[in-house]
């Protein structure tokens, strides 16, 4: 079974981005478009898998869906040291000066990333059942921040002295200088759910979704494992298999008010089990769990002549959930977790009919930030953390069973992620967390995505 869903995961999850914490706002083309919003308002069957199972009961036949799209973010990373850091007066003898301030700004390098999205739907007219399937990638993160090269001293220790204090990262500097040196994550969730839903009347419905779910994740340095004499590891891929659930309600009335309600519960997962390369190509072996956030949300929809709205409600609660929850250093200097803390996202899409077969909507996302500022400094293999997102979408149906839909996506992050730089050597001069007084790490970003998919309808 582990197999085939890691095949499934390769195929369609080949990388994934989130916003919204690290939480997918949306599955496919026409949800996107939508903000997100389809707890209420299932405009296509990816929305309504996605966010509701009771809502595609609106749907009839057999319908499938395929989405792919092209990814980018510009995450940057900044950090600061004051004067007298990284090393005080007479450090190399009486008289010796002490070190400058610090500053520098290291920009993330990594390409661009396909972003794909699978769907089916099969409903019979007259049936009170309707059954679907999809295999979305629901959740991810991924930074790759080269090693700073601008040195205040080569690797024996000389002085450097074409060093520039003012355009130097400290955070990216090699761990024998006191930095991370290359950071690189990659976190992936993919997942797979089976969804039933039943139409206790005609405008009534509920619905559930059993999930199976495979996550894998590869860090470097890998800050969950002990560091040695050399500092932190550099870790494999670890993967690990993880079950949940969704659960919804879906109500229609006759003059277009839509109201939904569900909730994803907490998808439990295996411990992840690092096998770790240090610098000094020692090797061990760490576990860390990671599960994902139970979510809770609310909808309203509107349908009327050439328009539909819709607005959602989410609560994601990650004050409960394994690997988010706990936060600061072990005994032995390895990381508890992010220790992140619940947001709400506000979702928000308008679709207007009135071009004959060119539907245009446009969606707005709003998103809370989980990451609070004194602990910014942990999260920074996953700075994927968007407030406000935009997005512009359009179909083109070219029959009766064939639809292209499009979607271009832009968020930004808002306010700058920024806290201080924390140590587990400090933690005695500044607890809880080791943190180096005058010294400041942050981070921000811009995503952009264009995607386009295909909606087939099979003939009744």
């Amino acid at each position: 079974m582990k197999n085939l869903i890691r095949l499934g995961f390769v195929l369609f999850s080949t990388a994934i981005f989130a916003q919204s914490g690290h939480i997918m706002q949306s599955a496919g083309s026409v949800n996107m478009s939508m903000g997100g919003a389809a707890t209420a308002q299932p405009l296509d069957i990816n929305g309504a898998l996605h966010w509701n199972p009771a809502a595609i009961s609106v749907f009839d036949g057999k319908i499938i869906n395929f989405d792919i799209g092209v990814f980018s973010s510009s995450p940057e990373l900044s950090a600061s040291l004051p004067a007298g850091a990284m090393w005080p007066a007479d450090a190399f003898g009486p008289g010796s000066p002490t070190s400058p301030a610090v500053s520098g700004i290291t920009k993330d390098d990594r390409p661009v990333s396909p972003m794909p999205a699978l769907a089916f739907l099969y409903g019979k007219e007259g049936s009170k059942h309707t059954f679907g399937f999809s295999a979305f990638g629901i959740s991810g993160f991924g930074v790759t921040f080269p090693e700073e090269t601008n040195l205040p001293m080569d690797a024996n220790g000389n002085p450097n002295p074409n060093w520039d204090p003012n355009n130097s990262n400290p955070i990216n500097y090699p761990q024998s200088l006191g930095g991370f040196g290359h950071i690189e994550s990659d976190y992936m969730l993919f997942q797979i759910g089976l969804a039933w839903a039943y139409q206790i009347t005609d405008e009534l419905s509920i619905g559930i979704q059993p999930n199976i779910n495979y996550a894998a994740l590869e860090l470097a340095p890998n800050p969950t494992a002990n560091p040695n004499a050399s500092g932190y590891p550099v870790s494999d891929k670890a993967s690990a298999i993880g079950y949940g659930a969704q659960f919804g309600v879906f109500y229609s009335s006759p003059v277009g008010l839509k109201l939904g309600a569900s909730y994803k519960t907490q998808q439990k997962f295996e411990d992840l089990e690092f096998t770790n390369t240090h610098l000094d190509n020692s090797t061990s072996i760490n576990t860390f769990n990671m599960d994902y956030p139970s979510i809770l949300s609310f909808g309203i929809g509107y349908s009327t002549g050439d328009f539909d709205l819709a607005l959602d409600y989410r609560f994601v609660d990650y004050e409960n959930t394994d690997g988010f929850e706990a936060k600061g250093w072990t005994q032995t200097g390895s990381v508890q977790g992010f220790g992140w803390k619940n947001i709400n996202i506000l979702s928000a899409g308008l679709q207007y009919k009135g071009i004959k077969k060119l539907p245009l909507r446009v969606g707005y996302t709003y998103s809370s930030n989980p990451i609070e500022d004194e602990l910014a400094f942990f999260s920074i293999p996953a700075t994927a953390v968007t407030k406000n997102g935009f997005q512009f979408g359009l179909s083109y149906p070219f029959n009766d069973n064939f639809k292209l839909n499009g979607v271009f996506h832009y968020a930004t992050s808002g306010d700058k992620t920024e806290g201080e730089i924390l140590s587990p050597q400090n933690i005695q001069n500044n607890p809880p967390y080791g943190a180096i007084t005058g010294s400041k790490v942050g981070y921000e970003m811009t995503t952009n995505m264009v995607m386009l998919g295909v909606s087939y309808q099979f003939t009744k």
